[in-house]
């Protein structure tokens, strides 16, 4: 690897990004912030920020309700919101997109309306990676309802064991859950290929994008899953918007999560007739500044391109794999190279306990994550308590890498190891 000329083609467009993050160029608490805590929640971009403000300055009224010109103006904005996702993700229509709030209430969602009519004895297989918002829910409902769960292996190499997938699904499977992309190993899982097995035996193909749909082109049509979830605060957008995409076919035959007002179609004293989607799934008032948020936020990613940051953040992972392993006493969790992997990097320093690194970073400008990251049973897997995490985006450079080094150097004397 020729690092000058690496540091050359991530470092450019970065610096002209940042300019466009208000707490990049100068947070409240401290100047030359160093944000590697991405895989938590990602950084807003002005036009984010101004989308959301124009609403509540402009045309602040609730949707669908009204006939007045700011409910029709709040209204189609919201619609819009739906049908630029499905675009950005590849679905068919807006019809096929169902805010929530997050990817857990996603996955929720599903997880309670899937296993509903599931008998005691039938399977659901997830693997060894997930996160516990494609965990516990579906724990939860297999207690309840008497069904088994089978999870696919981890292999020495951090990736799933796809032989062992083969074993594990089988007619008795129903549902098949997957993370895209690990927050703790940078794997990224063959969803397609487990796809294909899924419905080989007549199962349904779910996919947690909540790290994915931030950082690779999405197209849901060609990974042929069933359902895919993601969040709007990992990819610039704001907090309390979530999307669940699901296939229109399967969507219309679900029963409704959640009952209220705004997803009816008629109602009488003893029954009801929902509405159509994407409607019958978001009772109540919806999220409807951060649905024009996530609007703004996919906006801002297609000017850059999917395509263009996943190469970014392809080099910048390449070179803080270089730059990192060359620590004394750093051990680094997931692939070592680039092939199939994500921007995110999960270490520990021998001798400092991550949460003791990283409190060292944050004094010296560094903020990265520390903890289990809701994979606990995965950290039982790696034989580890919890871990340090670095995790990159489209506005970070090889500075900011290595700035991270460096920072772990001083940590280093500081504790003396």
């Amino acid at each position: 690897m020729k690092r000058s000329i690496l540091k050359h083609s991530t470092m450019i467009r970065a610096i002209e990004i940042k300019k466009d993050f208000p707490i990049l160029n100068e947070n409240a608490h401290r100047k030359n912030l160093v944000y590697l805590d991405n895989a938590a929640t990602s950084q807003k971009p002005k036009s984010v920020i101004t989308a959301m403000t124009r609403y509540y300055e402009e045309f602040n009224a609730n949707v669908h309700r009204s006939v007045h010109k700011l409910s029709e103006l709040a209204t189609e904005a919201y619609e819009r919101a739906h049908e630029k996702t499905a675009q950005f993700i590849g679905a068919q229509s807006g019809e096929e997109i169902i805010f929530t709030k997050n990817t857990t209430e996603a996955l929720n969602l599903l997880a309670y309306t899937l296993c509903k009519n599931l008998k005691a004895g039938e399977e659901i297989v997830l693997t060894e990676m997930e996160h516990h918002s494609n965990l516990v829910p579906w724990q939860q409902i297999a207690k309840e309802k008497g069904l088994t769960i089978r999870f696919i292996k981890v292999g020495k190499d951090f990736r799933l064991d796809i032989k062992h997938a083969r074993s594990l699904i089988t007619d008795k499977t129903k549902i098949v859950s997957c993370v895209h992309l690990s927050n703790v190993l940078g794997t990224i899982n063959p969803v397609k290929e487990l796809a294909q097995l899924a419905h080989k035996h007549g199962a349904v193909m779910v996919v947690d994008g909540a790290q994915s749909a931030a950082h690779l082109p999405i197209d849901v049509k060609d990974l042929d899953c069933d359902f895919f979830a993601f969040s709007g605060h990992k990819m610039l957008g704001p907090t309390g918007i979530g999307v669940l995409y699901g296939k229109k076919s399967l969507l219309e035959n679900m029963d409704p999560f959640l009952f209220g007002g705004g997803m009816i179609a008629e109602v009488t004293l003893t029954d009801v007739k929902f509405a159509d989607l994407p409607a019958k799934f978001e009772a109540g008032t919806p999220n409807i500044a951060e649905a024009i948020g996530l609007s703004a936020a996919i906006e801002y990613l297609e000017k850059i391109g999917m395509t263009t940051i996943a190469a970014h953040e392809e080099r910048l992972t390449e070179y803080a794999l270089v730059r990192l392993s060359t620590i004394p006493g750093l051990t680094i969790y997931g692939p070592h190279n680039t092939t199939r992997r994500g921007a995110v990097i999960s270490f520990n320093v021998e001798g400092i306990h991550p949460h003791d690194l990283a409190s060292a970073l944050d004094r010296y400008g560094v903020a990265v994550r520390a903890g289990n990251h809701c994979t606990m049973p995965l950290m039982n897997r790696l034989g580890i308590n919890g871990s340090a995490r670095a995790s990159f985006y489209l506005y970070n450079d090889t500075r900011d890498v290595d700035a991270l080094a460096e920072a772990i150097g001083k940590a280093k004397t500081l504790f003396k190891v």
